[in-house]
């Protein structure tokens, strides 16, 4: 090699050199945030920085890291405060509420609280949005948390979203901003889809489900008994702190049962 292919060579290598040097000087002011001004020119943060020395950008990590382990089925939220307020309580639902009724009186009255219960025999989702009694009791009453059990005479209707949708929204429109939980029926044979829909138009964590629950059921079969409605309504109230999306305060009651502060009747001619 002649003495100028020597020197071209050199040159070369040096320009390589220095061009490396560049790149490295840039790279390396590019993975700060805030990099300061070389003769008027101040680098950009690079996202190539950001993935190679980050691994991912802040929205892929927060897409990755967002795996909340919730129930596909009550919606359950990440656990909130529980609210210590002395609170009215209103309620509302089916037959079923003469075994969980009682249970939550005792719940009540230990812990400060005024229960208000409305048992409104052979109902459903349809006649309580239709009837209007659900807002007339809030009106009347001031609730400060609405529990509710309704589904239980609604188990077998066919088509069910189309038949049953608008109702079931129309009582959580009715509830309005008030905190509340459904409490969904203890079902003895396979529903057609009225658990699936409370559930889906319930609020997250406003929604506790019952079906799948093992009871022992009254001579028609349907009904809990007293004792197992008891340890229903205590395994709604374990559920709540970590679940509901306002839980509140309940003392452990030294009474089995007790009786709310008022208690409303409604017959099923009235339907």
């Amino acid at each position: 090699m002649t003495p100028r292919e020597n020197g071209r060579k050199s040159s070369y290598t040096s320009l390589w050199l220095l061009l490396v040097a560049a790149f490295v000087i840039i790279f390396t002011l590019s993975c700060f945030d805030s990099t300061p001004s070389i003769l008027g020119y101040s680098p950009k943060p690079s996202e190539m920085a950001n993935s190679i020395l980050r691994g991912n950008t802040h929205d892929e990590a927060t897409s990755l890291c967002d795996d909340t382990d919730t129930d596909s089925v009550s919606g359950s939220p990440a656990t909130v405060p529980v609210d210590t307020a002395t609170q009215t309580l209103l309620f509302i639902g089916d037959s079923m509420l003469d075994g969980l009724s009682p249970r939550l009186a005792a719940y009540a009255n230990a812990s400060g609280h005024k229960l208000y219960s409305v048992t409104w025999y052979s109902s459903s989702s349809k006649a309580w949005a239709e009837s209007g009694k659900l807002k007339e009791y809030i009106g009347r009453i001031k609730p400060t948390f609405v529990f509710i059990c309704l589904g239980a005479n609604e188990l077998n209707i066919k088509d069910i979203r189309s038949k049953r949708k608008e109702f079931v929204a129309k009582i959580i429109s009715d509830i309005d901003t008030i905190p509340y939980l459904w409490i969904g029926p203890p079902n003895w044979k396979k529903d057609t889809g009225i658990n699936d829909l409370i559930a889906e138009s319930a609020a997250r964590g406003g929604y506790f489900k019952s079906d799948g629950m093992e009871f022992e059921r009254r001579k028609d079969g349907a009904h809990p008994t007293a004792a197992s409605a008891i340890l229903w309504m205590d395994s709604v109230v374990r559920w709540m702190p970590e679940h509901s999306f306002h839980p509140i305060r309940f003392d452990t009651p030294d009474k089995r049962t007790g009786r709310p502060t008022k208690i409303f009747t409604h017959s099923p001619e009235e339907i």
